[in-house]
């Protein structure tokens, strides 16, 4: 997908993007695809999002971004509402799992820091995908003949077109809107936005998976998107008054 389009505009992919940012996203694939097959979504949903603002966090003091006031409260607030949404109920993860989820959602983080200098992030996200390409091949044959993943061996159709429209609607597109996004933020906003993305993931399962919509969800949307208000416009509408 990545690569029609770029070839739609006349460019070269392979000179966009960068190693580093191709071995982050292929450790971020990695690690959560071999993580979740052993945890439940709400428990991995709630440890990427914590590794996630953790390496957004360090990245921008390490940048000398220190978030504001009304980012402090905004992701505080956020994260409030995330463990409120999440950690009630769930079942202790198993350690192992939850350490290599922990590491995707670092180098989550990683790949979107190195994100941030590029210029045209269509180019930079095909560059990047095409680069795991190797990888994921390597992963994917290791895979299937160990069986480590406790995959079977028959691929079903609908698992396979699942999976093209994952990575060619849901990460290909997803991820040039990202990066088209990524400029526009200061990295503890960035952070405190991905926080709606375990929000995302339940609202859809409520949606989609007849899960149900709870008074504990409407709460935490409240307050994870208070959050984001807080951290991302508020401070915008301050420089204006």
């Amino acid at each position: 997908m990545l690569w029609l389009l770029q070839r739609r505009r006349g460019g070269n992919a392979l000179r966009a993007g960068s190693w580093g940012a191709a071995l982050a996203l292929f450790g971020y694939m990695a690690c959560f695809s071999w993580a979740y097959v052993r945890l439940s979504a709400g428990a991995g949903a709630l440890i990427i999002a914590v590794a996630v603002q953790a390496g957004m966090l360090a990245a921008g003091l390490l940048l000398g971004q220190r978030p504001g006031r009304a980012q402090s409260l905004g992701i505080g607030i956020a994260m409030a509402g995330l463990v409120y949404l999440l950690l009630p109920g769930l079942d202790a993860p198993p350690a192992g799992a939850a350490t290599v989820i922990f590491c995707s959602g670092l180098c989550w983080a990683v790949y979107t820091i190195c994100g941030r200098g590029g210029n045209d992030a269509t180019a930079a996200t095909a560059g990047n995908f095409i680069r795991c390409v190797p990888l994921a091949l390597a992963l994917l044959v290791w895979g299937a003949f160990f069986n480590t993943l406790g995959a079977p061996a028959a691929w079903s159709g609908a698992g396979v077109a699942c999976a093209l429209a994952a990575g060619a609607l849901a990460s290909a597109l997803g991820y040039v809107l990202w990066y088209a996004v990524l400029r526009w933020l200061s990295v503890p906003s960035a952070a405190v936005v991905q926080l709606s993305v375990p929000l995302i993931t339940a609202v859809g399962g409520a949606l989609l998976m007849d899960e149900g919509l709870s008074l504990r969800l409407l709460v935490s949307a409240l307050a994870i998107l208070g959050g984001i208000f807080c951290a991302t416009v508020l401070p915008q509408l301050r420089r204006r008054l």
